[in-house]
């Protein structure tokens, strides 16, 4: 098996740890991974904003690139969502049809390819756990709450093959942070109070990290919890699976 790894640009520029973090971890899994050097972005934000017919040379490329791999790996939902939903090439449509099958968000890849049972990581801490709205509803990582079904939550199987971690309950387990990629441009009092309350969530319950699989969501809780002056950090997913 070989897996290309796509970093999507915001963990790239701010936050490269918890993408060493995904490439150490996939490695010590047995699993021999290839990093592109000419990736480039995914093209989300053009087509969040109304620009879909902007992506195209992001898809030609992610196409060309990607294509020869048995699966795609990268660290955040929303970047991944996007390429299972959007991906077209003009160039070869076929081709990127059967691309958008083998991206693989980091944890569905985990649980759902490599079937992961156990795992060699300590994290001795109180942990609140961030389900992303593009992981959630469109991933499938954990179910959602208002369904009348039985409950699952990859992320959570995960975390609970980590020496010493606690997951703390929040009171609203899915509940948005507010980020929303362009929405906390174009709707920034919102976001922020939708950031500010669900960050309450978890300090009320005692959370010394938060994590999650998608980093646009923690750097946005990050900022508030920087401004609030909070001892609570945040943290890839990856980084805690990976041991740091």
């Amino acid at each position: 098996m070989t897996v290309g790894l796509f970093i999507p640009c915001y963990v790239d520029q701010f936050y490269p740890n918890a993408a060493i973090a995904t490439l150490q971890l996939l490695e010590k899994l047995g699993v021999n991974v290839v990093y592109p050097k000419k990736q480039t972005c995914c093209g989300q934000p053009m087509a969040n904003s109304g620009f879909s017919h902007l992506t195209g040379g992001c898809d030609e490329l992610f196409t060309e690139i990607f294509a020869e791999f048995d699966y795609v790996v990268a660290p955040s939902g929303s970047c991944v969502l996007h390429l299972k939903e959007h991906l077209h090439s003009e160039k070869d449509p076929q081709q990127s049809e059967v691309l958008k099958t083998k991206v693989y968000e980091l944890v569905e890849f985990l649980t759902d390819v490599l079937k992961v049972e156990s795992l060699q990581a300590k994290f001795p801490h109180k942990v609140g756990v961030h389900q992303s709205c593009h992981g959630l509803r469109g991933l499938h990582l954990s179910q959602m709450t208002e369904l009348v079904a039985p409950p699952f939550s990859k992320p959570g199987k995960l975390l609970s093959m980590v020496e010493g971690l606690e997951i703390v309950d929040l009171d609203r387990q899915d509940e948005c942070c507010g980020f929303g990629g362009t929405f906390c441009v174009a709707e920034e009092a919102v976001s922020a109070k939708m950031g500010k309350d669900r960050v309450a969530d978890h300090i009320r319950h005692g959370a010394e990290y938060i994590t999650g699989a998608d980093l646009s969501c923690l750097m946005h809780m990050e900022g508030i919890l920087r401004r609030q002056k909070s001892n609570v950090k945040v943290v890839h997913i990856a980084e805690i699976l990976n041991g740091i």
